[in-house]
């Protein structure tokens, strides 16, 4: 009889045992799955998603130095290239599930931007623009347009020299006969009134915020500022993130310790160009700044 209750005993410490291992089992999985679940939606929550904001311009204006600065605040991702997917037909062709898929991943509430210069300056972009997404938040920057001509022509000729292929100097292309030239095509990107009148044809003005970038060469701070409000980002860029470079002549980011600087084409020295051609550019182009300083409702410090 004794043997019989301590039997029964050791089977029920036995079966205690093998309930205590099962329970913490199920437990380990249940916290395992939850787990999993947990790091799987967060994953999942992360897609290419189209862009909120485009940097439409202009050609050798600062759309570089303007989206590498703006990759400095946490809730913006960019394209790390130029798309192009607006402009060239190949391209549009491929649909927005392509568009989508050059651009980076983000989080909810992250803003994606993608900049290709060559929209400002191409008619058919603002109405495709539109179409894809007519809250899209768009930004030009622009510059001296003199003195973007002639960073233009020094950026062509520096691609030719690359290639061995000849390119004539930029006075014979610019002035014909002592005048300007109106059909020199790097002349006409620089009318930047006659772009900007197509996209007022499609977007209100209010959705399309101007850079000076000019400027943000000088002091970069206050512009980028400028486009967090424009952007409806919280003010996370700070005079912190940029230091002057002596050597490069221009401003270099910093963020988490580490230190950027745009490449080597960045503050390429211009090809030359004879100051008289410059001055008779300057003239001519007195006229079309007047007209976009009223479209723009402000004015800079041009030639």
């Amino acid at each position: 009889m004794l043997w019989t209750v301590i039997l029964a005993l050791l089977v029920l410490l036995l079966l205690q045992t093998q309930l205590s291992v099962c329970l913490r089992e199920l437990r380990s999985g249940a916290s395992s799955s939850s787990s999993s679940s947990s790091s799987s939606s967060s994953y999942n929550a992360t897609q290419l998603r189209l862009p909120g904001a485009i940097i439409i311009g202009v050609r050798k204006g600062g759309t570089r130095a303007l989206l590498e600065m703006l990759n400095l605040h946490p809730d913006v991702e960019v394209a790390k290239a130029e798309v192009h997917y607006f402009n060239v037909e190949e391209h549009f062709l491929r649909g927005l599930a392509w568009y989508r898929a050059q651009m980076p991943l983000t989080l909810p509430g992250q803003l994606t931007v993608e900049k290709t210069p060559g929209y400002f300056a191409s008619p058919q972009v603002p109405a495709r623009v539109w179409d894809m997404n007519p809250a899209v938040r768009l930004l030009l920057i622009v510059r001296d347009p003199a003195e973007r001509l002639v960073s233009d022509y020094t950026q062509v000729l520096h691609n030719r020299l690359t290639r061995h292929k000849p390119y004539q100097p930029l006075d014979e292309l610019l002035i014909k006969e002592g005048h300007v030239d109106p059909g020199y095509k790097a002349l006409q990107r620089s009318l930047y009134h006659q772009h900007l009148a197509r996209w007022l044809e499609v977007f209100p003005r209010e959705q399309i915020h101007v850079v000076d970038g000019d400027a943000l060469i000088r002091d970069p701070f206050p512009e980028l500022r400028k486009a967090e409000r424009f952007l409806d980002l919280e003010p996370r860029i700070s005079p912190e993130n940029f230091y002057y470079n002596t050597t490069k002549g221009f401003y270099c980011l910093l963020s988490a310790g580490h230190d950027k600087c745009l490449d080597e084409s960045k503050g390429r020295p211009h090809a030359p160009l004879a100051r008289r051609a410059f001055r008779k550019l300057c003239r001519y182009f007195r006229g079309p700044n007047m007209l976009f300083f009223e479209m723009v409702g402000r004015s800079f410090s041009w030639c």
